[in-house]
């Protein structure tokens, strides 16, 4: 490897900076969801879409800790 070719790029590491945000955002909807859930006029619909963001970001996380799991070959 010469000078310039600069350091080696580290895949998992966009793979790991993805699962951070993708987290930190089902954190917030649960916090939402809570929320929304505590009020006295609870809205069913927007507790439901909350509630289908939530499971489509832990469907992402869950592929993208899939990606970081190396293939087993038995």
């Amino acid at each position: 490897m010469t000078d310039d070719e600069g350091p080696i790029p580290f895949p998992n590491m966009e793979i790991r900076s993805k699962l951070v945000v993708l987290r930190q955002q089902h954190q917030d909807l649960d916090a939402a969801v809570s929320a929304l859930e505590a009020a006295p006029m609870v809205d069913q619909l927007q507790v439901a879409r909350l509630k289908k963001q939530k499971l489509i970001l832990r469907d992402q996380i869950t592929m993208l800790e899939g990606q970081m799991t190396p293939d087993i070959i038995a």
